[in-house]
C-alpha cells in the first residue's frame, strides 16, 4: 500500500519518453491497420461491419502516414507497407465499383 505523497516508481509498461518514435510511427499504423480491417469486413464480424466509407478514410490515413514517415520507419516499413497494400486489395474487392487504378484508398499518397 502507497503513503499518502508516496510518488510511484515506474511501471513495467515503457515509458513513451524510452520508446523510439518509429516504434510509436509504427504502432499508430497498426491499429488503423486493425480498424481499416474490421471496415473492410475482414474481421470476424464479417460484412456486418462493413463500411467501405469508414475503410477509405482509415486506409487514406494510414496511407498519408506510412508515405510521411517511411524512411525513419527502419524495419518496421516494409510489413506497414505490406499490411498497406493487402488492404487496399480488401476494398477494392469489397468495392461494388472499384476505384479506377490510382484513386482507391491512400493510392495517390504512396504511388501504389
Amino acid at each position: 500500500m502507497s503513503s499518502p505523497g508516496h510518488v510511484p516508481s515506474r511501471t513495467p509498461e515503457r515509458d513513451l519518453a524510452d520508446v523510439p518514435a518509429a516504434e510509436v510511427v509504427a504502432a499508430a499504423a497498426v491499429h488503423l491497420m486493425s480498424a481499416a480491417a474490421v471496415k473492410c469486413g475482414l474481421a470476424e464480424e464479417g460484412a456486418a461491419a462493413l463500411d467501405l466509407d469508414e475503410a477509405r478514410k482509415l486506409i487514406t490515413a494510414l496511407a498519408g502516414l506510412v508515405a510521411a514517415a517511411r524512411t525513419d520507419l527502419g524495419i518496421h516499413a516494409a510489413p506497414l507497407l505490406d499490411g498497406l497494400q493487402a488492404l487496399q486489395a480488401a476494398f477494392r474487392e469489397a468495392s461494388r465499383e472499384p476505384d479506377a487504378a490510382g484513386d482507391g484508398p491512400g493510392e495517390r499518397l504512396t504511388g501504389r
